[in-house]
């Protein structure tokens, strides 16, 4: 029925953690500090996935460093105050962990935001692997990030799955040559992901079980 699942390998915001809000705050601070009252929530959702170098680029090019600057400035400091959890997600993850799969993230945030989430959400203490934006040349949805994780995990792509909210996440899976699941609570909508055609539509994180328990068969 396919190939044994050993490995599961996660995107860090909109996923695990919920950062969405934050994120979006953090956009809006910056952007209105630039350009007052021009960028609106449904503007800035596109924004949520890609790596803020490449976010920014696209709005000014000239601005990029400044404008990164001020964005986690504004993220750092408001960080603990806005992230939540998703419902069934540590519970799922310490399942995962105690039952013997291996299991990392790949995210394109930067290293110490990814940990300050981690250990916020409880969550710090099963990931063996955390491949972030400080550890590749190329983020997703190039394969790099994937293909690093599943080597330091001592897996192939055969056998792993890359869980996420975004089509940066199920591309770079896909890219990679690894089964891939997208979050039905992605900020940005079930059917924006379902038009990238991952494999598996996760409705509640729970549901990973099941879906690895049956690619053992």
């Amino acid at each position: 029925m396919g190939n044994k699942i050993t490995t599961l390998l996660f995107d860090l915001d909109g996923t695990l953690i919920n950062t969405n809000d934050l994120i979006i705050a953090s956009f809006t601070a910056t952007l209105n500090h630039y350009y007052p009252d021009k960028y609106s929530r449904e503007d800035i959702l596109p924004f949520i996935g890609p790596s803020l170098h490449d976010t920014f680029y696209s709005i000014d090019p000239e601005r990029v460093d400044e404008m990164i600057v001020r964005y986690r400035e504004h993220n750092i400091q408001n960080h603990d105050a806005m992230v939540t959890q998703y419902e069934g997600v540590y519970e799922t993850i310490k399942t995962l962990h105690e039952l013997g799969y291996k299991i990392g993230i790949v995210t394109t945030k930067k290293r110490d935001v990814v940990l300050k989430g981690l250990k916020l959400s409880g969550l710090d203490e099963f990931f063996e692997v955390i491949v972030s934006l400080d550890d590749v040349e190329r983020a997703k949805p190039d394969p790099e990030p994937v293909y690093k994780a599943l080597d330091l995990l001592g897996s192939s792509p055969a056998e792993a799955i890359m869980v996420g909210d975004n089509h940066h996440d199920i591309l770079a899976g896909k890219n990679a040559g690894t089964l891939t699941a997208g979050v039905a609570w992605t900020v940005k909508g079930r059917d924006y992901l379902e038009e990238f055609e991952p494999d598996y539509i996760l409705d509640h994180m729970g549901d990973l079980i099941t879906i690895v328990g049956a690619a053992v068969k």
